[in-house]
């Protein structure tokens, strides 16, 4: 299988922040964030795969500065890093003052996503070919986030396992 770079994947999505979308501060909801975020990190990795995709994960989401009325709310997302069936995206968010043209990082996030074939199986995904610096800094730093997601996903199974058992024995009682 042939690898693709980051920019293939590439997904840039821009809209503006009007009152409906924003709390009571007049920044925009941490949740409509949250879904911007799931939206372009899905067509990033579909444009990777070209493939159906399914969330596996997010692994983290950072808030730096709130985004304002009035301020364009700009993403940017490509896929990282793959291993197998999986690919890790990286989603930068940014606000934009649309009269000044000032930008600001504002989030950042880190998803996995999984290639998915016609019948809803895991497919393997194409390796990424990293080209930029900032490409070859997330492809490195991704092996680690990879291994943590590995534990945290142990540790659930673990904590699963002794969440059954108390509700068994919860019922026995």
């Amino acid at each position: 299988m042939n690898g693709k770079n980051p920019s293939a994947s590439k997904t840039i999505l821009t809209d503006i922040v009007l009152p409906p979308d924003t709390n009571y501060h007049g920044t925009i909801f941490g949740g409509n964030v949250m879904a911007y975020i799931d939206k372009v990190a899905s067509i990033a990795a579909m444009r990777h795969a070209r493939t159906m995709v399914v969330t596996a994960s997010s692994d983290s989401l950072d808030f730096i500065s709130p985004i304002k009325t009035g301020e364009a709310i700009c993403l940017e997302g490509y896929v990282s890093f793959t291993k197998n069936t999986s690919m890790e995206v990286y989603v930068k968010v940014e606000a934009e003052d649309l009269l000044t043209g000032e930008k600001r990082l504002t989030a950042t996030s880190y998803l996995t996503f999984v290639a998915l074939d016609e019948d809803g199986k895991p497919t393997p995904a194409p390796p990424v070919l990293p080209e930029s610096e900032e490409e070859k800094w997330q492809y490195e730093g991704a092996k680690e986030r990879h291994e943590q997601r590995k534990k945290r996903r142990q540790q659930r199974k673990e904590r699963q396992k002794i969440e059954e058992a108390a509700a068994k024995k919860t019922t026995e009682l």
